[in-house]
């Protein structure tokens, strides 16, 4: 069992829609069906009738109804009784950030931000995208780090919560390289000679930026998906040993390329790189009037970011 289940089910209950309950829980549509047969599983029992339209609860789901409401009641009331004795970490500001930026963006950003800015502490909690929004809207983080994209937005209410723009990142394919430099595996590929492919797992929201650019790519690309996850980090590892090509942060890979361990897999078009898309970097937080929990340090960190002193590019 797994409360984000019960806070599935419960909105669910509320919209009696499974897209906008996806869409308001920042999950797919598929992931958001899994999850809540994933609750009908444990429960033993259908708890969703699901040949009405509009979606309604089933009688055992109209019973658990209530228990899950009660349930996710107390347990909130004991994590606010229990942030109530955290007195001690009130100058300390938490920081949710998918796995790509905490590896890449973030360390670079903090060090610059701390010497325009001054010192400050801070808690970074990793995870994927879907999660790290999750932190922000259930009022468990002061400021969310995360990608934007036009085509993949967040779906996060603006009256409630206000954003900023900090830098970009540009998303390319990369191979290991050989002795003479060319990459091992390089892009379109061929009929015969599929490029083993390096994939981020299905729902990641860079794989969903992967799959916008190869559909929106003006030539025929053979991919052969070898092996899969959500990590870029795990992707980047995979590709240094020269198992395929994969889509990286070119901010992640810096390091390998200047030592040329990594070099780009893809030719040039017009000039320009090929199969590359940029995607902005924001900073989110809940509003002051909305906000759970205003900390100081956070209101103070987010008044310097306003003034337009601490934006940066990508780390060199």
């Amino acid at each position: 069992m797994e409360t984000k289940w019960l806070e599935d089910f419960v909105s669910l209950a509320e919209t009696r829609s499974f897209s906008r309950s996806a869409q308001l829980r920042h999950v797919t549509q598929p992931a958001f069906s899994r999850r809540i047969q994933a609750l009908e599983a444990w429960a033993g029992i259908d708890l969703v009738d699901r040949s009405s339209y509009p979606t309604r609860l089933t009688p055992a789901g109209q019973t658990l109804l209530p228990q899950a409401v009660e349930v996710l009641g107390s347990l909130q009331a004991a994590r606010n009784l229990m942030r109530s004795h955290q007195n001690s970490a009130q100058d300390m500001i938490e920081f949710a950030v998918p796995h790509s930026l905490a590896f890449s963006f973030f360390p670079h950003w903090v060090m610059e931000l701390r010497q325009r800015f001054g010192a400050f502490k801070s808690r970074l909690i990793g995870m994927n995208v879907h999660d790290a929004v999750m932190q922000l809207t259930e009022g468990s983080c002061d400021l969310l780090l995360a990608y934007h994209h036009a085509s993949q937005p967040l779906q996060l209410n603006p009256e409630r919560y206000e954003m900023l723009t900090l830098g970009s990142e540009t998303l390319a394919p990369y191979a290991r390289a050989d002795a003479d430099g060319e990459p091992l595996f390089r892009l379109p590929g061929h009929t015969h000679e599929r490029v083993p492919y390096l994939a981020y797992a299905s729902g990641a929201y860079l794989g969903r930026m992967v799959d916008l650019l190869l559909k929106q790519a003006n030539q025929a690309l053979y991919l052969d998906p070898i092996y899969e996850t959500d990590m870029a980090e795990g992707l980047k590892a995979m590709a240094l040993e020269g198992h395929g090509l994969a889509f990286l942060p070119v901010s992640s890979v810096k390091k390998e390329l200047r030592a040329r361990r990594l070099v780009p897999a893809a030719p040039r078009q017009s000039g320009a790189p090929a199969f590359e898309v940029t995607i902005e970097v924001r900073l989110y937080r809940e509003r002051p009037e909305y906000a759970r929990q205003a900390k100081p340090a956070a209101q103070a960190l987010w008044a310097f970011l306003c003034q337009g002193k601490a934006l940066v590019a990508a780390p060199a």
